[in-house]
């Protein structure tokens, strides 16, 4: 009675919910790091973790061995820290986008970033174009890509100074089928299996090269676009009701458009980079979180970006061990498990109304 009193949909109790979700996230983050092909236990985990902060080092008597702490420290905890940081940005990259094209079907790849990302990456697997980058050659390349698509869709897509929302999309989509084209063209020219297949896998979504130096970039653009986001909840809820009716309430209709492409973008083109495409997350947790808490885009960003990122975190668990020592791709995971829950979700939506 009382979580149904928390998560209340007309009036919700957001830091009840915000505090629950904390927690959760970090149970989340504490079972996820000692879960696959070589357990470590919770209790380890927590203590190996623990142990890391400054000052409290010698908090706890040494109950691990060697390789366990390495396991947990150099291989597990970055990639659910990049799980968190990605399922967050893709969340809160998905919320942005449906205000900003008004429709809940929107997700973060609507404007082809994904494809773009993708072509310039394939090109940079397969061919090595852009090896003079160095060890984050594939990472700035997907970013390029990303960028140089986000450009020509922006530039298509303004009418006498403003973004019209349907040559936007539909800009989107057109480059997008570019793009896909290009990078098939790439695949079919591919010089040997293997790459094609690292490729493929990168395509499909992974977190598997995770490492630190992965983290600090993602992390610093989620939390300037979402203290961005944070300060705009009020022009993001007044666009829903249309351009005119947000303008003649005060909202600066052609600016704003402007920074939430930049914000989308930007999100969009960071995330893929580092992780390739993980599809459904964008457009399923802002759709649930809604369910949870309202349309208010003040309660909405901080509520999908916390879902977003347990979410990820543990469909890479099951992508890690479900034919351990192999991986699925958790981009595959994410559209088979999302897909179903997604659809019982508007059905269960629509039998409600």
């Amino acid at each position: 009675m009382k979580l149904k009193k928390i998560f209340n949909r007309e009036n919700p109790n957001l830091l009840a919910i915000v505090i629950i979700l904390i927690v959760l996230a970090v149970v989340t983050m504490i079972v996820a790091t000692g879960l696959g092909p070589v357990s470590v236990s919770p209790q380890n985990t927590a203590k190996i973790l623990i142990s890391q902060i400054p000052g409290c080092n010698n908090l706890f008597e040494p109950t691990w061995t060697r390789v366990e702490y390495n396991i947990v420290i150099g291989l597990r905890i970055p990639r659910v820290c990049l799980g968190m940081i990605v399922g967050a940005s893709l969340a809160v990259c998905g919320v942005t986008m449906q205000a900003l094209v008004r429709n809940n079907l929107a997700d973060p790849f609507i404007l082809g970033v994904s494809s773009g990302a993708a072509a310039f990456a394939t090109l940079g697997m397969l061919f090595g174009v852009f090896s003079f980058l160095g060890t984050y050659s594939l990472s700035i390349s997907a970013f390029i890509g990303s960028a140089v698509t986000i450009i020509f869709v922006y530039m298509i897509s303004r009418v006498r100074g403003r973004i019209n929302i349907t040559q936007l999309l539909l800009s989107g989509v057109a480059i997008s089928m570019i793009m896909d084209g290009l990078t098939q063209i790439i695949k079919l020219s591919a010089p040997n299996a293997l790459g094609l297949h690292n490729a493929e896998f990168w395509m499909s979504g992974s977190l598997a090269g995770a490492k630190w130096a992965y983290l600090k970039l993602p992390l610093i653009v989620l939390i300037i676009c979402m203290i961005f986001l944070q300060i705009n909840y009020r022009g993001l809820n007044v666009l829903l009701l249309g351009e005119e009716t947000a303008g003649a309430l005060g909202v600066n209709v052609k600016l704003l458009q402007k920074e939430l492409v930049l914000v989308a973008s930007l999100m969009a083109g960071v995330t893929i980079a580092v992780s390739g495409t993980i599809g459904f997350v964008g457009l399923m947790v802002p759709h649930f979180t809604r369910l949870l808490v309202g349309g208010d885009h003040r309660k909405v960003l901080p509520i999908s970006a916390l879902l977003g990122g347990i979410l990820v975190v543990w469909v890479d668990v099951v992508a890690r061990m479900l034919i351990a020592p192999e991986e699925l791709p958790v981009g595959i995971l994410t559209a088979i498990i999302g897909g179903p829950l997604f659809i019982y979700m508007l059905k269960r939506q629509t039998k409600e109304k």
